[in-house]
């Protein structure tokens, strides 16, 4: 029975012929931003789109609600963590635990993020420490995108053989303070959809900050880059734009498939 993620889903990204590497960072954000929606699906239907993909070995890894899957062909190794579903509770608490942690790098971390990938990584980490010729990528959306990021960092601590050639998120939460996010470099690609409310969470003031290269959505799903100020106006066009639909696009930019839809209308290669 397929399940609920994958009963509409029909991938725009074109099946893998090479690395990803070699894919240009549009199509590399497509292709992430789908393996992130095929993480909230069962294992059965995980498996189809990502064979669909060019993956042929599918890893699903899982504790006590927490959970990522391992996508791996010849050449790329991908994880991608799962985001909140909002009727599992082990997603809720996670979430709404928003006081800090010291993390295992430097600083301090959501320590809701870092229960989720304490309950994965031991695991996670037997399969990253395994000697193969993989180009390694971290991906995820929402809740899975801050785990992602947190599991990305965490490889810099490790014996795993491959670092994270990159990190691909998705309408991602605050994840640490600036100490924290400043020790690791790394190439993240943090995309933002207009007024995707989970983006301006955790709270500034609590002393959160965001990490890498912001890739902005405007309200017409234009990637653009603009200034605080500008970004400020357009979420007002976004807003409005929302209600004349009858909907908070505050949580509507939330939801991965609006993310996809964006970036294929973008990735010159996707299919139509």
């Amino acid at each position: 029975m397929a399940s609920d993620a994958s009963s509409v889903f029909e991938p725009r990204s074109r099946p893998l012929k090479g690395p990803i590497e070699e894919l240009n960072l549009l199509e590399q954000s497509l292709l992430f931003a789908e393996l992130s929606k095929i993480a909230y699906m069962d294992r059965d239907d995980a498996r189809r789109f990502a064979d669909w993909l060019g993956f042929d070995e599918v890893v699903l890894i899982e504790r006590d609600g927490a959970q990522a899957y391992l996508f791996e062909n010849d050449i790329d190794r991908v994880v991608t963590c799962r985001g909140t579903e909002p009727g599992d509770w082990n997603d809720v608490k996670a979430d709404v635990k928003a006081t800090t942690a010291l993390a295992e790098t430097v600083g301090r971390v959501h320590r809701g993020f870092k229960d989720e990938v304490d309950d994965l990584w031991p695991r996670l980490d037997d399969f990253l420490s395994q000697d193969v010729p993989h180009t390694l990528w971290f991906a995820g959306h929402s809740l899975g995108a801050a785990m992602a990021t947190i599991c990305a960092g965490r490889c810099f601590l490790s014996e795993i053989p491959a670092m994270p050639r990159a990190l691909f998120t998705y309408g991602s939460p605050r994840v640490g303070n600036k100490r924290y996010i400043n020790y690791v470099e790394l190439d993240h690609y943090r995309w933002v959809n207009n007024n995707d409310v989970v983006t301006r969470t955790p709270p500034a003031w609590m002393r959160y900050r965001h990490t890498g290269k912001l890739m902005y959505l405007d309200s017409n799903g234009d990637i653009r880059n603009l200034t605080p100020r500008q970004r400020a106006k357009d979420r007002w066009r976004g807003f409005w734009k929302g209600l004349k639909q009858r909907k908070i696009d505050h949580f509507s930019d939330h939801s991965i498939s609006e993310y996809i839809r964006y970036l294929a209308n973008a990735a010159p290669n996707a299919r139509s």
